[in-house]
Order: structure tokens, then sequence, then C-alpha cells
């Protein structure tokens, strides 16, 4: 029960902009997983959770890499080798200063957002393939927000 609640805080937090332990609750009830908050505040302690400033708002993430240092490095990666993005159904093609696109692609990756299932990278261009359309548009939705913290 505990292994299937941590991977659904997961795949929640990766889906959505969970701000506060009484949201991820909130979320975690409606996906039928029983929870108090102090359940959700010995899960985010156990999973080892950090909230990171995503334009004006915080949310969790989780960080699998080294420490919320790498995190906010690959953030710093994707803000120096971004130019721009368009969509094309489910793929998100992001463009990027010349020669930063495999580096912009792995920080992405490194990033383990649920969304994506992985990019492709060129020289200047970046191919994600996002698990749904609507996934896209939610996907473009927090790299902005990301980029207007520049």
């Amino acid at each position: 029960m505990k292994r299937d609640r941590h991977g659904k805080i997961i795949e929640l937090i990766g889906r959505y902009d969970i701000e506060t332990q009484e949201e991820l609750a909130e979320k975690l009830n409606e996906a039928g997983f029983q929870v108090t908050q102090a359940t959700v505040s010995r899960d985010i302690r156990e999973l080892k959770l950090t909230k990171m400033t995503m334009g004006d708002r915080q949310r969790y993430v989780a960080v699998r890499e080294h420490s919320r240092q790498m995190g906010e490095k690959y953030i710093g990666i994707l803000r120096d080798g971004f130019v721009s993005m368009d969509v094309a159904q489910n793929i998100l093609v992001i463009k990027t200063v010349s020669g930063m696109a495999m580096a912009v692609a792995a920080a992405l990756d490194a990033l383990h957002w649920q969304d994506i299932v992985g990019c492709i990278a060129g020289d200047d261009t970046v191919f994600c393939a996002i698990r749904t359309a609507e996934d896209t548009l939610q996907v473009m939705d927090k790299l902005r927000k990301m980029m207007k913290e520049l």
C-alpha cells in the first residue's frame, strides 16, 4: 500500500503543480488513497521531496539526482539554452542556442517529469515525446513559468 501510494505521489507531483500537503492529500484521496495530512507529511519526508519555485508559485518536486542544487543546475541549463518552443500534437519542439540541444534534452530528462517520455536532440533542436497532446500543453506551461524567472 505504501509503495503504491509513494508511486502515486511521484506521478501526481510530476503531472500537477502541487504546492501544499493539503493539495497532495486531496489528489491522493481523489485517486482512491485514504490519507491524512500527517501521512502525506511522512511520505514527503521519506520520498525526500522538495519545493522548487516555478514562476510565482512553489511546487513539490522529486529531484532524483544528487540534490536540489542539481535540480537548479538543470533549470539553469534550460534557461541558458532555451530559445523558443512549438507543439505538434504530442511532440514538443524546443529550439535552443546552437550547440545546446543535447544539454537541454539531458536537463529535461534529469528533471523526471512524468509527462515527458523522452527527448531526442540535434544541434539546436530538441524533440520531446509527450504522453498526450493535452500533457504537451501542460509541459509548455511549466517551461514558460520557468523561463519567466529569468
